[in-house]
This record gives structure tokens, sequence and C-alpha cells, in this order.
């Protein structure tokens, strides 16, 4: 068990380091008026997003055989895992708000500003931070 808590906190970890750097991606897109330069954040975009996405898949399915497998936070007295559970449920929306937005920029389509995605890129903070509360915590 422990070697699968081990790999998936690694996963979690790199997941999450995506999502913290994207939007930031994302705010250099939304002020650059060079179209050499853009076309080449898009990329990185473009490449960070789909491999944020390859680590998130691993992340989840061994948070799934932690919980199904071990039985970590099943039963009753475990409410801090349906708190986090809801937490990567989230987290997940962001990801996928993520790939929308990445959409819009190679379509030409971004409306927002670079101030939107200066706030946009505290998220995925706020809800490491709550997640990690939860799981060492487990404040119910």
């Amino acid at each position: 068990m422990l070697w699968v808590k081990a790999f998936h906190i690694v996963f979690v970890a790199s997941w999450f380091a995506g999502l913290f750097y994207l939007p930031r991606i994302f705010v250099n897109l939304a002020q650059e008026t060079n179209a050499a330069a853009a076309t080449r954040l898009l990329g990185m975009a473009r490449r960070l997003y789909r491999f944020t996405t390859m680590l998130a898949v691993p992340a989840l399915l061994l948070g799934l055989w932690l919980y199904v497998g071990y039985g970590i936070g099943m039963g009753p007295g475990n409410g801090w895992m349906h708190a986090k559970l809801l937490v990567v449920l989230l987290a997940l929306g962001y990801h996928h708000a993520c790939g929308s937005l990445l959409r819009k920029f190679e379509a030409g389509r971004n409306a927002r500003s670079h101030v939107f995605y200066r706030w946009f890129n505290e998220v995925p903070v706020l809800l490491l931070l709550a997640a990690t509360i939860f799981v060492v915590v487990k404040p119910f």
C-alpha cells in the first residue's frame, strides 16, 4: 500500500505542477503581441496540457486504488475523504477549464485579460492546500 500511496503523491504533485504553470503561459499569451512568440507559447501550452493530462490519469487511478482497493477513507468517520473527493472533482473541472481556455487561444478567441489569468492561476494553489489539509489533518 505504501508504494501505491507514494506514487499517488508523486503523480498528484506532478499533475498540479502542470496546473500551476499552464495558466502562467496563459498570462503571457494574453499579453503577447508578437505572433511568433504567441505561436511558441501556444505550442508550449499545448504540450504542457497534454503532458499534464497524462499525469492526472495515474494520479486518479492510484487514488481510486487506495480508496477502493485498500479502503482508505471508507466507512463512518471519514468525512474528510468526501471533502477531498470534492476537491478532486474541482481539480478535474479546473483541468478541463484549462483545456477549454487553450482551445480558445488556439482559435484566436481569447476574451480575457492577463489579470483574469493571474487570478485564475491561484485556484490550483487553493485546491492543493484544501486537499492536503483534508488528508493530513482530517478535520471531519
